[in-house]
């Protein structure tokens, strides 16, 4: 005979979900407990039982009613579980608080649990000191999309976060950076081939204006010609590894025919009264100007992370998945945004975006990047749009790639090769960032000649 309280402590390394079981008592109050004894029996048809001590007055309450509701309990509701365990003094009413509705059978069913099943009681089957009950399903609903509450080692948790081992970075800000602080053209492709040699994709073109309040379809192209400023491109940089940001479809066209690889679209899902803006619309635009060329785009939702948005963000998420867009970015837009609703925001759609790319791009405001940069990585997050030497203001480059380093995760970028350059951009200059030898522009590119490949935050 096994040792009862071995075979208890054994029993309490398996974590499990967390629900609250809810009955009618014969007066067709409500009664529920929490309970983590639940499973599925069969898919056809739907079958789940529980399994509920002999004594509780729970047990013979759904004995007599022939009905119970699973409610699945998600992380953030620890209180709820503990209130329903009986663990909360003078709670006269374990339901007061909550939102309740009611399916089929007429037990309470939690409008905020992750989802909940409604069943009729179909088979009792004695199992020692408990009984198995095995419930048809009638109703069911997934109401949220959040982690679940677990139980482990008779204490309440979540799951741990696993840091990625492998992160990915694209410089979305440099050139225009520092092409709008007159850096001469050399200079400027001199960062370009040093960022693609070090492992970092780069944004070579940004037509779309994106100052504060700026309209996002309103396009402000750059002083530089678009056609001569990809042709002043290294050689050593594929253009195919590179982005443009870009404000209709004649310019996301206009990029792709001339070599680019990704061209970035802006949706702003705020609904501005000032600008008219609809959310619905703006998704619209944005799809729109990427029908037939989703695999080659990236779109970018302003402000995404002010919980008033959340919304709009987690429907358009997964409307871009579903299209099959190449990435979809969600940028701190002017580091207004804390750790926690960064956590709250990539908790709900870091999964939904699957397959997609999910980039994050996070500004340094009150030197808070790294710490939202390590946020996101541990809410799923492996692509980061950054900008070297922290230009603009947002997560400087080099110090993210040591973040990463010190935390074991990988990433194809070269630290001391960034560092260095950070180190000139931060001097007078930037000229002679490769050494004294010239950078040679893509018109110098003789036929048939080819580039090396870089990865980016698609890769």
């Amino acid at each position: 005979m096994v040792d009862p309280q071995v075979f208890r402590d054994v029993l309490a390394q398996w974590p499990s979900g967390v629900t609250v079981v809810t009955t009618l008592a014969a007066d067709g109050s409500r009664i529920g407990m929490t309970a983590s004894s639940f499973s599925s029996v069969s898919a056809t048809p739907a079958l789940v039982s529980i399994c509920l001590d002999r004594t509780l007055y729970t047990h013979d309450q759904i004995a007599q009613a022939g009905c119970f509701g699973i409610n699945v309990l998600a992380k953030d509701q620890i209180e709820v579980g503990r209130r329903f365990a009986g663990m909360v003094k003078d709670c006269p009413d374990r339901f007061a608080g909550e939102e309740w509705s009611t399916a089929e059978t007429g037990v309470a069913l939690l409008d905020s649990a992750l989802g909940w099943l409604d069943c009729r009681v179909v088979h009792q089957y004695d199992g020692g000191d408990h009984t198995i009950f095995v419930g048809e399903v009638l109703a069911a609903n997934a109401a949220r999309r959040s982690a679940p509450l677990l139980y482990h080692a008779r204490g309440w948790g979540q799951f741990a976060d696993v840091l990625p081992e492998v992160a990915t970075l694209a410089d979305g800000g440099a050139v225009r950076a520092l092409r709008e602080r007159g850096e001469d053209p050399e200079s400027v492709a001199a960062v370009i081939a040093a960022l693609a040699g070090a492992g970092v994709r780069v944004r070579v073109l940004d037509l779309v204006g994106t100052e504060p309040g700026a309209d996002p379809s309103v396009v402000a192209v750059d002083a530089v010609d678009t056609q001569a400023a990809l042709a002043a491109v290294p050689t050593c940089v594929d253009l195919a590894t590179t982005t443009a940001r870009v404000g209709d479809r004649l310019q996301a066209e206009q990029a792709l025919s001339l070599g680019i690889g990704t061209v970035e679209v802006i949706a702003d899902l705020g609904g501005d009264p000032v600008l008219g803006a609809d959310p619905d619309e703006a998704l619209a635009r944005a799809l729109a100007t990427i029908e037939g060329i989703e695999d080659r785009a990236a779109v970018t939702l302003l402000d995404p992370f002010d919980p008033a948005r959340a919304e709009n963000v987690i429907a358009a998420v997964i409307t871009l998945a579903a299209r099959g867009v190449r990435e979809v970015c969600l940028p701190d837009t002017d580091g207004r945004a804390t750790a926690l609703e960064v956590r709250a925001l990539l908790a709900e759609v870091t999964r939904l975006a699957r397959p997609t790319a999910l980039r994050v791009a996070l500004h340094d405001r009150d030197r808070l990047g790294l710490v939202k940069a390590l946020t996101a990585l541990k809410s799923g997050v492996t692509h980061f749009d950054t900008t070297l030497g922290g230009l603009g203001g947002a997560v400087a480059t080099e110090d993210l790639v040591r973040l990463l380093e010190t935390l074991g995760v990988t990433t194809p970028a070269d630290p001391h090769t960034l560092s260095g350059l950070a180190q000139q951009l931060r001097g007078e200059a930037t000229s002679g960032l490769l050494g004294p030898d010239p950078v040679a522009d893509r018109s110098e590119l003789a036929p048939g000649t080819s580039t090396p490949d870089t990865v980016g935050a698609a890769g």
